[in-house]
C-alpha cells in the first residue's frame, strides 16, 4: 500500500471522528450551548455517554439505533453525518493528495465540515450560525495564506482568498439588496439597522463602483461611524444608493470593456467588506445579549422584507475564501439551478415554497470543488481567453 492510499484510509477514519463532533455542532450551535461542556449525553434521558457509546457508526449499529440507557430512538442523522464526513474526507484525500496539496487538502476537509454542518442546521432551523460562518471565513483566509506560502496550485492564496470572500459576500448581498427593494416595491426601508446594516451595504455598493473595493467599503463603515456618533440612524436613501448603482452601471457600460468589469468587481467587493464588518459587529452584539438595542428609527422586533437570509451571504464568503472567486461563481450557478428545480417541484406538489438556500450553496460548492476547475477552463476556452 503506497503512501497516498494509506493517507486516504486515514483521512476516511479521521472523517468518521470529525463527523461525530459535527453532530455535536449541529445540535448545540443553534441552541447557543457550549460545544465542549457538558460532555456528550442522551438528549432524551440526559444520561452521560461512555466511550463505547461514541464510536462513529459502530455504536449506532451495535445499539440498534437506540439509547443504551433509556432505549429512546437515536436519529439516523447521526450515522449519516458520520458516514458522509468519512467518505467526504477520503474523497478529498484522493482527489487532492496530502503529499501534493498539504495544508490545502486539510483546508478542503475543513470546508466540507463547515458545509455539512451548516446545511444540517439550515434544514432544521432556517439559520446559519455566525459561530460557524464567520470563523469559517477566517479559516479560509488562514488556509489561503498557507496555500500561497507553500505554492499550492489550484487553490487560492491569501490575496485570492480575500478576493473570493469579499466577492462571495458581495454577490449574494447585492442579490438580496435588489430583491428586497423589489419586494418592498421600491419603498425605503422602514426599519434600518443601527449603527450598521443594509443601508451601509447599499452605500458600499455605490461607492465601490467608483472608488474601488477598499475605499468603497470605507465609505460604508464611515456611514456606520456617523450613525454611532449621532446616536441615531442617518438615513441613506436606497433611491440614491441602489438607483445610483444602476445608473452607474449604465454609464459604465457605455465605455464597455474592462472599465465596467472593474466597476462591478469594486462594487461587489466593497459591499462584501461592509457585510462582513456588519456580520462581525452583530455577532458580538448578540453574544453580549444586546441584540434588541433600539435603532432610534424603527421598532425593535420588526424587519423589512428580505429576499435572502444574511447567513447565506456569510456562507458564500466562506466558499469564496476556500475556493476562490471563479469556483464561487460555479457554486452559485449550480445552487441557483438546483434551488429552482426543487422550487418548481415544491410548487407542483403544493408544498411550502420556502427555500433553504444554504444546502444548495453547499451542494454547489462541492460541485465547484470537484469539477469547477474544468468548467472554468472550458468557459475560458470558449471565449478564447
Amino acid at each position: 500500500m503506497n503512501l497516498d492510499v494509506l493517507l486516504v484510509v486515514f483521512a476516511g477514519l479521521f472523517g468518521l471522528l470529525v463527523g461525530s463532533f459535527s453532530n455535536v455542532l449541529i445540535w448545540r450551535l443553534p441552541r447557543g450551548e457550549n460545544i465542549a461542556f457538558p460532555p456528550s449525553h442522551c438528549p432524551h434521558c440526559d444520561h452521560g455517554l461512555s466511550p463505547r457509546d461514541l464510536v462513529p457508526l459502530f455504536s449506532w449499529l451495535s445499539l440498534g439505533g437506540k439509547c443504551r440507557y433509556c432505549r429512546a430512538p437515536i436519529k439516523t442523522r447521526y450515522p449519516i453525518v458520520e458516514a458522509l464526513t468519512g467518505l467526504g474526507y477520503a474523497a478529498i484525500a484522493l482527489l487532492f493528495p496530502l503529499t501534493l496539496y498539504g495544508a490545502g487538502s486539510l483546508g478542503l476537509m475543513v470546508l466540507f465540515t463547515l458545509l455539512l454542518v451548516g446545511s444540517a442546521i439550515d434544514l432544521d432551523t432556517y439559520t446559519l450560525p455566525d459561530e460557524l460562518t464567520l470563523p469559517g471565513v477566517a479559516l479560509g483566509l488562514l488556509f489561503g495564506f498557507f496555500n500561497g506560502r507553500n505554492g499550492v496550485e489550484g487553490l487560492p492564496d491569501l490575496a485570492g482568498a480575500v478576493n473570493g470572500a469579499l466577492l462571495g459576500a458581495g454577490l449574494l448581498v447585492a442579490i438580496n439588496q435588489f430583491g428586497s427593494w423589489v419586494l418592498r416595491r421600491f419603498r425605503e426601508r422602514q426599519y434600518p439597522e443601527f449603527p450598521i446594516g443594509f443601508q451601509q451595504i447599499s452605500l458600499g455598493l455605490l461607492a465601490g463602483a467608483w472608488l474601488g473595493p477598499w475605499w468603497g467599503a470605507g465609505v460604508g463603515v464611515l456611514s456606520a461611524a456617523v450613525n454611532g456618533i449621532s446616536r441615531r440612524v442617518v438615513r441613506v436613501p436606497e433611491l440614491l444608493t441602489l438607483g445610483g448603482l444602476l445608473l452607474s452601471v449604465v454609464v459604465g457600460s457605455a465605455g464597455g470593456g474592462p472599465g465596467l468589469i472593474l466597476m462591478v468587481q469594486g462594487s461587489l467587493a466593497a459591499a462584501g467588506g461592509v457585510s462582513l464588518v456588519a456580520g462581525v459587529y452583530w455577532w458580538i452584539k448578540h453574544r453580549r445579549g444586546a441584540a434588541n438595542d433600539s435603532t432610534g428609527d424603527g421598532a425593535e422586533d420588526h424587519y423589512d422584507a428580505s429576499a435572502m437570509g444574511f447567513g447565506d451571504v456569510k456562507l458564500a464568503a466562506v466558499i469564496g475564501a476556500f475556493l476562490g472567486w471563479e469556483r464561487l461563481l460555479v457554486a452559485l450557478l449550480v445552487a441557483v439551478f438546483a434551488g429552482a428545480i426543487i422550487g418548481v417541484v415544491q410548487l407542483a406538489r403544493k408544498q411550502e415554497n420556502r427555500v433553504k438556500f444554504g444546502p444548495f450553496l453547499a451542494f454547489g460548492a462541492l460541485v465547484a470543488l470537484i469539477w469547477g476547475a474544468g468548467i472554468v477552463a472550458g468557459y475560458r476556452g470558449m471565449l478564447g481567453l
